[in-house]
């Protein structure tokens, strides 16, 4: 009978195990990919990796809606990360997120001592973005400023005739962090995809080639704007030939 089910049916919740992660993939580049891959399905509340030899390999994805955690499942089972493909189902338990949302949290004893010493950074740490927030001297003085057109700053950045459309597509605007891999990863999931370029001594561009012109404008119409970072919307034009 055990051959039946290999897996035990999981219930359904907003959380994702993953593994079958190629190991050699640091952690916050991991964290980062996993973001970039699965945002694509929903509002992602965290994305949990860790260093311990014991969860090598492996990651959860905590979606705000269970539709989103289904729906990523279903369609990125088996998806080619980082040259393994991935093994997805639903996380056994829910994640602490969802469970202080809906009020099932309980909090775990063998975890209460290690968390009082980080809780007093942490309220530190708050205190500190409190006290930025509380002096909007400086949140409009710096914050605000950079975002501010001036004549001829914006429209600097942006070529004055636009390339006529064409199969390949340029890419600004992106993280400076940003790998092929994680470009690919996004663009691959449109027809067509032949390969990603990028410039190493000019981060936050890239060069994205597709079968032809068709192929790169729904790409492009698919991912203008999506942002690989809350900072980085990714801005996409036709590359000039």
């Amino acid at each position: 009978m055990s051959e039946v089910s290999a897996t035990p049916e999981i219930p359904q919740n907003n959380t994702i195990y993953i593994n079958n992660i190629n190991e050699k993939i640091k952690i916050e580049e991991l964290k980062k990919s996993l973001n970039a891959v699965f945002t694509q399905f929903g509002k992602i509340l965290e994305v949990l990796a860790f260093k311990t030899l014991k969860h090598k390999g492996q990651a959860w994805v905590v979606f705000e809606d269970v539709s989103s955690a289904s729906n990523a499942l279903r369609q990125m089972q088996g998806f080619p990360f980082y040259d393994k493909p991935m093994k997805i189902q639903y996380a056994k338990t829910k994640s602490d997120v969802i469970a202080k949302a809906d009020g099932t949290f309980v909090p775990r004893e063998k975890r209460k001592r290690h968390d009082d010493k980080g809780k007093k950074r942490k309220d530190q740490h708050d205190a500190n973005l409190a006290g930025m927030g509380l002096n909007p001297a400086y949140s409009g003085g710096y914050g605000a400023t950079p975002t501010i057109p001036y004549p001829g700053g914006a429209k600097s950045m942006v070529p004055e005739a636009p390339a006529p459309p064409n199969n390949i597509l340029f890419i600004q605007n992106l993280p400076n962090e940003s790998t092929p891999m994680m470009l690919q990863m996004l663009f691959l999931q449109y027809p067509g995809f032949k390969e990603v370029r990028m410039v190493e001594t000019k981060p936050g561009i890239a060069f994205v080639e597709y079968g032809d012109e068709m192929q790169s404008t729904v790409a492009m119409q698919s991912l203008q704007g999506f942002k690989i970072t809350p900072q980085n919307p990714m801005l996409i034009t036709y590359a000039k030939k």
